[in-house]
């Protein structure tokens, strides 16, 4: 098949390839944004067959033994440019990891993950987690088989880790969340004792519509492309891509409740501001996809909390939100808004809580699904157990499942090992935001002004542009000189949340 074929030929075959099962798996994207947006409840089983089909035929186009042998003979090559042959190495690795799972067990997977995410749509709708705990049990057994596929050295969750965040271990995790452990509650204490700031103002009616209206307004001047995007409902929000000039966001509305739109609309303008800016060139091929779950929510949480929970955001922002809401907010000051947007107070749901209780929220759901993949934890006991934790951890009880364990979608989705990225990006965040206030001159006067340019500039130019060509580690050495440093995000907390409860030592 390759003699006397040249590189170059060879590597268009390999794109032809690559690409045409990107476009299986987007056009997969595309039902799956359908269904958790505009799809009737009737349309769950038929979509679940359809989703398995394409699933099952972009994953036998991928792990055939022609694309196998056509990945090593172009990995033998020394011709191949640098772009070239980086996605060549990386596309070996999928493809030997691919390899491991057999087709019928993709079209299972992908059939279970239908089911169970509509089990997961009827026990919010009634409230009752007994419903969604069947169909979460036989997702649970497919992702045990699926760590066993692929193998592991300590734990079976670290195979599953690896999906989101590559060379991620429990022993890596268990460290990263002991520092949570041992430093957040020393700052939360320090936070309980002083008085508390009001955020009463957002708990009133916001007409749903000016809400949306101004959600758009938050997006455009973010920078993310309209002409390239959308943003609709849905009941969990999300950012779906299915190339850099489709990368569509969903939000929730509360009409009682103003932070539940704003938040989720500025944290997925953040993951599609990333997808947006991957090369189109590389469609399809790993240079052409998000270096990993982690760094992707580094862009989320950098554009919701360091930027959108910033004083400067507000400068610009604020009398614009007032213009659109003046009954409500025209006897709330700009420092009253800053301060009650920043409120740190445990609560139940993850992604309305604070920057500092946020993690307790992700350790509970690391702590969970570690033990349900190694079978420490039974999902009948699933409920329980999460409520024990939120007493443990936060003080606080849910009162029902909805605001409990049928809070999040993940787990519906078979998304295990995802969970723990949310905290490894809050942390990368606050590094790569404080590197980007060194290196970007003015950028706070710019932020106040409603420019963000320099800031999205600056994150494509050290961020987006590469796609996976580097891990989460080497990106974060290359822009701020260190790895994963805990200490950094604990040095913006504290600095921020000094300001915000006028605490002197913090």
């Amino acid at each position: 098949m390759t003699i006397g074929q040249t590189s170059e030929s060879l590597y268009q075959q390999y794109k032809d390839i690559t690409q045409k099962a990107a476009d299986l798996n987007n056009a997969s994207a595309m039902l799956g944004w359908d269904q958790e947006v505009y799809m009737p409840s009737k349309g769950f089983e038929m979509r679940g067959r359809q989703l398995a089909t394409l699933a099952s035929l972009a994953h036998e186009m991928v792990t055939s033994d022609a694309y196998g042998n056509l990945l090593q003979e172009l990995a033998g090559r020394s011709d191949l440019e640098d772009t070239a042959k980086r996605n060549v190495e990386l596309s070996l690795e999928d493809y030997n990891k691919n390899k491991k799972l057999p087709a019928a067990f993709i079209e299972q997977l992908t059939q279970q993950t239908s089911a169970s995410y509509s089990a997961w749509i009827q026990s919010r709708k009634e409230n009752k987690y007994s419903i969604y705990a069947p169909e979460l049990e036989k997702m649970i057994a497919l992702k045990r088989q699926q760590a066993d596929m692929y193998g592991y050295a300590a734990h079976p969750y670290d195979a599953l880790l690896d999906e989101y965040e590559k060379g991620a271990t429990v022993a890596l995790l268990d460290g990263v969340f002991s520092n949570v452990k041992t430093e957040l509650p020393i700052l939360l204490d320090k936070i309980k004792a002083a008085p508390q700031v009001d955020d009463s103002f957002f708990i009133q009616h916001f007409p749903r519509q000016q809400q949306w209206d101004f959600s758009i307004d938050v997006l455009k001047i973010m920078g993310y492309d309209f002409t390239a995007g959308r943003q609709d409902i849905s009941e969990h929000p999300f950012t779906t891509s299915f190339s850099p000039e489709d990368v569509r966001v969903t939000t929730r509305v509360d009409e009682n409740n103003y932070a539940s739109l704003l938040w989720s609309t500025i944290h997925e303008g953040g993951h599609a501001l990333y997808e947006q800016g991957l090369p189109v060139a590389q469609y399809g091929l790993p240079l052409g996809a998000a270096a990993s779950l982690g760094v992707h929510e580094s862009q989320s949480r950098l554009w919701e909390n360091c930027v959108g929970r910033g004083t400067y955001f507000w400068q610009y922002f604020y009398p614009k939100l007032q213009q659109y809401f003046p009954q409500q907010l025209s006897n709330v000051s700009g420092h009253v808004f800053y301060k009650g947007m920043n409120k740190v107070q445990p609560s139940l749901i993850r992604t309305e809580a604070d920057e500092v209780t946020y993690h307790f929220h992700v350790l509970i759901r690391y702590e969970i699904e570690k033990a349900l993949i190694s079978g420490e934890l039974y999902p009948e006991d699933l409920a329980e157990t999460w409520n024990g934790l939120y007493k443990k951890y936060l003080g606080v009880t849910p009162q029902d499942d909805k605001q409990g364990v049928l809070q999040d979608v993940h787990w519906a989705h078979g998304s295990f090992g995802y969970f723990p990225t949310y905290s490894l990006g809050s942390f990368y965040a606050a590094q790569l935001y404080v590197q980007a206030e060194k290196d970007i001159m003015n950028l706070p006067e710019m932020m106040a002004q409603g420019n963000f340019t320099h800031l999205l500039q600056w994150l494509r130019d050290n961020v987006h542009q590469y796609g996976r060509h580097y891990t989460s580690e080497e990106i974060c050495k290359r822009v701020t000189g260190s790895g994963l440093n805990f200490e950094v995000f604990m040095d913006y907390a504290r600095q921020k949340f000094a300001t915000v409860y006028d605490i002197s030592q913090i």
